[in-house]
């Protein structure tokens, strides 16, 4: 693609050719799975590409941050099942009316004070991180004020070179509100669900507590963040996109769905099989990790016609940007509500949206990795109404 706002393919060629990349990660060689139905088969068949390896199904592994599982993602049905079901009711909520009302009250006010300021927005550190962490006070049942601690962790508490630091952080800061939650009369907030719940009739180990609390706030960020900045970045560059949207508003999902796909947050992530495999002809010893790399079966022309273009009708759109078969992201409906909204008040709002300067992170090596995430997206927003004044309310 010619735009900066989107991601590239870099595996069109070997996904064609081969359908597998050999990548070498921390000194470990792990093999890529690429092609679309290699990639749902695989994620569908939970024995031969196992989630239970605590720390290994991200990719690097989190070994030197966390001494403990996330849940439930490291874990196979049907302790993977049960562990998600303490936690899925507080998760579907982004899919009720009133939630979804919040969460466009709350992207309009952001846009609002963007608005009145006039000066240039810095959109990953000034909207998309503070709008994440707002948005997931709204999730957790957590009063709005938590998100002021939650700034401070930046885009992803295990990366960069302070990782280990903000690891710590994290922890010390779960560690002490699930104790709090113990400590107090139940609630329906995240920590309150989680520190009274049971599992198999025992209540939860502070372990396990942690390790929900860590894919929450470490498994849910910078993904939803990138996506937003994206989403920003695209309609800088497509001002006709926000005229389309608002004309037909009938769009604003498929047109989520297709920013999901050609973005896909989650780039990859680690199964191990303990047994072997045999996929796209290669095949994977016993013990062997490898790669479901979403990134690349969402640009599979076998699957989706001209992969590389952005459609905003595109229909039908089976896309894996999160994931598939047992293991289908828990913060789909945030992330979903959180787009659809953006697009929404974006549309209503703005008029355009101008691009001053951006720097992203297009890497390429023996990973062929895909990114092209922004580190930095200048932009000035361009204003038309107030969503009071819309009519919607």
């Amino acid at each position: 693609m010619s735009d900066t706002s989107c991601p590239y393919d870099p595996f069109k060629d070997v996904r064609k050719q081969k359908g597998i990349h050999i990548g070498h990660f921390d000194g470990e060689e792990i093999p890529m799975i690429l092609r679309y139905h290699d990639v749902r088969s695989a994620a569908k068949d939970w024995a031969t590409y196992s989630s239970d390896t605590p720390f290994r199904v991200p990719i690097p592994s989190e070994e030197d941050v966390r001494s403990y599982r996330q849940l439930p993602i490291e874990t196979n049905p049907p302790d993977h099942t049960e562990y998600r079901e303490l936690v899925e009711p507080l998760f579907r909520r982004p899919q009720q009316q009133d939630y979804i009302e919040e969460i466009e009250k709350m992207i309009d006010r952001l846009l609002e004070s963007k608005l009145r300021a006039g000066i240039p927005v810095e959109v990953v550190s000034e909207f998309a991180l503070p709008l994440q962490c707002k948005a997931l006070t709204r999730l957790l049942r957590v009063p709005e004020s938590e998100a002021d601690t939650w700034l401070l962790w930046g885009m992803h508490p295990f990366l960069g070179e302070d990782r280990q630091e903000k690891g710590a952080d994290l922890e010390r800061y779960l560690e002490r509100k699930f104790i709090e939650a113990k400590q107090s009369a139940p609630g329906d907030d995240f920590f309150s669900i989680l520190a009274h719940a049971e599992f198999r009739g025992r209540p939860l180990t502070l372990d396990e507590m942690m390790g929900f609390g860590n894919l929450a706030f470490a498994g849910g960020r910078d993904t939803v963040i990138n996506m937003v900045t994206a989403v920003i970045g695209y309609m800088a560059e497509h001002p006709e996109a926000i005229t389309k949207l608002r004309e037909n508003p009938k769009l604003i999902p498929t047109a989520a769905e297709e920013f999901a796909r050609i973005i896909s947050p989650v780039s990859r992530i680690g199964r191990t099989c303990p047994t072997g495999a045999h996929v796209a002809g290669h095949t994977i010893k016993p013990g062997q990790r490898v790669a479901l790399t979403w990134a690349s079966a969402n640009f599979d022309d076998s699957v989706f016609d001209a992969p590389d273009e952005i459609r905003l009708d595109r229909k039908p759109n089976p896309h894996v940007a999160y994931g598939f078969g047992p293991h289908v992201c828990l913060g789909a409906p945030h992330a979903r509500t959180l787009i659809r909204s953006l697009l929404k008040i974006i549309s209503i709002r703005l008029e355009r949206i101008d691009l001053l300067t951006s720097k992203q992170n297009r890497l390429a090596g023996p990973n062929i990795d895909r990114h092209g995430y922004y580190d930095s997206l200048e932009v000035r927003f361009l204003g038309l109404k107030s969503l009071a004044s819309n009519g919607d309310r």
